[in-house]
């Protein structure tokens, strides 16, 4: 597929390495030539220097040819304005548009063809929100995904010594579990992938990936990790955009208290948020001021700085004086997975909390959803069963005789609608039928293609 993306920040250039890595024709836009030299030695894309809102510089980049134009530039205005004339002058079929502003949603007129020519809206900023909202809901859950509508969950936990899983094989969960049907679909162990078998032991400080039924998500991870203590007291570093939307978004849900460091936002914040939200002036790497707000009493420490070092930092203080959980939004990827599963709980980059939204329109076949799991490495992808027996290699046809690359996985199937909607374990001689929602874990992107192909529905179905 061929891919423009203007803007080459963090947002650009994790989007450029994740759609470049799958063999697509990436080309990045940006007025710093610089930045771009830097990402072309780095990265597998050709760069173009210019404004990416005039038709010459588009041109040059090869709009006329492009399936898929990618607008997250650091200005609503400017991916605004791009994507009208991406779609308006070359008439590029899908267009996207990161927009920070909650004024702009999907499918308002506003957006529409009539008006800016948007199709979707990213916004990292709101993905982190709902991404870290998750992480509240269900506190010992490392990564929450949700399939089908929500009615599917894929969770990932860290199995907890004490845990009624631990040093049992996947095989004995069915007796130990009879009321809680869930796929173990991954078991990582010291970043190593185990095979999954009926006999494989799940041991302590194993990161183990289940999926099942949304209602029975808690009961999954009590027995994964056993202590599953709701969160009532957050305190958040940083209050820019996202600290703010959080905090807002925790008003009657949890006692929140928000440092920032510069006073005038300080001011701003106290005037936005409610008066028994405490808004902090202070370094939150500093160790008197942590101590003296208790951060030890704390269910969660969230870092959200605009600088991954003070996070880092910070999460980690915050850890050796006692808080009992910690996140920290770290932009770099070498940064969060060195970080991810040490001191610091969960290292989320606000880039891959949006990876998933964009990879949907890259995906060929019937593709519902996908997500990116263990930052970047592997992914979970939910696609539609389409056709018949002779026109689709799913539909009609039994789990066991369906062929996945090795490593690959059935996860669950969806069947139905609202409230006749069911989650089934897809057993060996459970039939894929027509309209299933089919979720497969792929263990590593070199797999994609061959998974998207069961996807596709053959000339013969009309």
């Amino acid at each position: 597929m061929r891919i423009l993306i203007l803007g080459a920040g963090r947002v650009g250039e994790s989007v450029a390495e994740t759609l470049g890595s799958e063999q697509n024709d990436i080309t990045l836009i940006d007025p710093d030539p610089q930045r771009l030299r830097y990402l072309e030695d780095r990265l597998d894309l050709r760069g173009v220097v210019g404004n990416g809102i005039q038709p010459s510089v588009l041109r040059r980049a090869g709009a006329e040819d492009a399936d898929l134009f990618i607008a997250c530039a650091s200005l609503d205005e400017t991916n605004l304005a791009a994507c009208k004339v991406a779609k308006t002058v070359f008439g590029i079929r899908t267009t996207i548009a990161r927009l920070r502003s909650q004024e702009f949603e999907d499918g308002t007129p506003l957006l529409g063809a009539e008006g800016f020519g948007v199709d979707h809206v990213i916004c990292p900023e709101e993905s982190v929100m709902h991404y870290v909202h998750k992480l509240i809901d269900y506190p010992e859950a490392l990564q929450i995904v949700e399939f089908s509508q929500g009615r599917a969950h894929l969770i990932a936990a860290r199995a907890a010594v004490d845990s009624v899983m631990v040093h049992h094989t996947i095989g004995e969960f069915k007796k130990l579990f009879p009321n809680t049907p869930m796929r173990v679909v991954a078991v990582y162990r010291q970043e190593d992938e185990l095979p999954i078998t009926s006999q494989t032991r799940v041991l302590p400080g194993d990161e183990v990936f289940v999926l099942a039924d949304k209602n029975k998500i808690r009961e999954v991870l009590s027995a994964i990790h056993k202590d599953d203590r709701p969160v009532r007291r957050v305190m958040i570093a940083g209050g820019g955009k996202v600290g703010l939307r959080l905090a807002r978004s925790l008003v009657g849900q949890c006692d929140v208290k928000l440092i920032e460091l510069d006073r005038k936002r300080c001011e701003y914040l106290a005037t936005e948020l409610p008066s028994n939200m405490l808004v902090l002036c202070g370094d939150s790497a500093d160790e008197e001021l942590l101590m003296e707000e208790s951060v030890g009493d704390m269910d969660l420490f969230i870092a959200l700085t605009s600088d991954d070092e003070d996070n880092i930092l910070s999460s980690m203080l915050a850890k050796r004086l006692g808080a009992r959980r910690v996140i920290s939004l770290i932009n770099r990827r070498v940064y969060a997975e060195m970080m991810q599963g040490s001191a610091i709980d969960i290292a989320m980059s606000p880039a891959q909390t949006v990876i998933g939204e964009l990879l949907v329109h890259v995906r060929r076949g019937a593709v519902a959803a996908v997500h990116s799991l263990r930052r970047g490495a592997a992914e979970a992808i939910e696609g539609i069963a389409r056709g018949d027996a002779r026109s689709s290699k799913l539909v009609g046809r039994r789990v066991k005789d369906i062929s996945l690359p090795e490593g690959a996985r059935f996860g669950v199937v969806v069947r139905g609608e609202g409230a006749d909607c069911e989650v089934l374990m897809p057993h060996h001689d459970l039939v894929v039928e027509t309209g299933d929602h089919v979720i497969i874990f792929i263990p590593n992107k070199r797999m994609l293609r061959q998974v998207e192909k069961l996807f596709l529905v053959s000339a013969t179905f009309f």
